[in-house]
């Protein structure tokens, strides 16, 4: 186990990703090294009121304590009372333009250590799709993007990973999902070392692959307040998830983490109306009918 090497890999992600977002946007983002008292640190690339980019954030943290957050062990109570040392990269794109989805992605690495046993690690992230109105053409581009980052790995990963992010991103009391999916994975061990960092390292280095075709095909799509309304109602969503179910979230704020770094992940703006339905055969009504429902994409 080559925990250097994960962290550099992470730093050198971060710096890629963030100098693709720039010439994207055509602006630069803000750069903020903070440390956190418990142990450890990061730093927040953000960028806010861009040319492109309403709000965009890529964290990069690595952080040390003396008991895993709640967060951590809930599905893993075996490892209650241990210390730990966390590290990852963590981005949320919110473009100002309703056509341009918002997206998600994560790489994490957890050690959790007790004195007298052996250290257990493991990896978790992946990357998810947020449309505020559908197209095929960019979720058959962005499944098959992260289907190509997991066909080394065994051609049972992507559907596996696939149905874990859609029962993953699912907001339970509004009974629907955040977005169209993408993949997801935690609790990654097996079968070695090696083989789960190259993995993490395949989602990562396809991202921008994923997204940035997506951002090309509808920068320039005109748009008016009606659709600035509905992708500030759905935004909302978005909050609800992070707030209500995101373990990245709760676990940041649990273990004590940079309250700015965590949140910068909302968008910066959103709405919530009392009980609104679209209307019949309207664009925002087919963003629920044809893109908000798990799919063979």
């Amino acid at each position: 186990m080559n925990v250097e090497a994960v962290h550099e890999y992470l730093r050198g992600l971060q710096g890629r990703i963030v100098a693709a977002l720039e010439e994207i946007d055509g602006s630069a983002f803000r750069a903020d090294a903070w440390q956190r008292p418990e142990g450890g640190g990061g730093t927040s690339r953000v960028l806010e009121e861009g040319g492109f980019f309403e709000r965009a954030g890529v964290n990069l943290s690595r952080v040390q304590g003396d008991r895993l957050p709640h967060s951590a062990t809930a599905s893993r109570p075996d490892l209650q009372g241990r210390g730990y040392e966390a590290m990852g990269v963590s981005l949320v794109l919110h473009p100002r333009n309703p056509y341009c989805p918002t997206v998600h992605m994560n790489v994490r690495f957890f050690v959790a250590s007790k004195q007298g046993e052996a250290p257990v690690w493991w990896f978790g992230g992946g990357m998810d799709l947020t449309p505020y109105y559908g197209f095929e053409e960019d979720a058959r581009h962005f499944h098959a993007t992260c289907r190509r980052a997991l066909e080394p790995f065994g051609a049972e990963r992507y559907p596996r990973f696939k149905r874990w992010c859609d029962e993953y991103f699912f907001l339970r009391h509004r009974n629907e999902p955040r977005g169209i999916g993408g993949i997801f994975f935690d609790d990654l061990n097996e079968p070695d070392f090696e083989t789960c960092l190259a993995l993490a390292r395949s989602v990562g280095d396809h991202f921008l692959t994923a997204y940035v075709p997506i951002v090309e095909r509808r920068r320039a799509h005109p748009y008016g307040e009606r659709e600035r309304e509905f992708q500030a109602y759905r935004r909302g969503r978005y909050v609800e998830f992070n707030l209500v179910y995101d373990r990245g979230t709760l676990f940041g704020l649990q273990s004590g983490g940079r309250a700015e770094s965590i949140l910068v992940s909302m968008p910066p703006r959103a709405a919530w109306r009392y009980d609104w339905k679209p209307e019949a055969g309207s664009p925002e009504k087919r963003l629920y009918t044809e893109f908000l429902r798990p799919r063979d994409w």
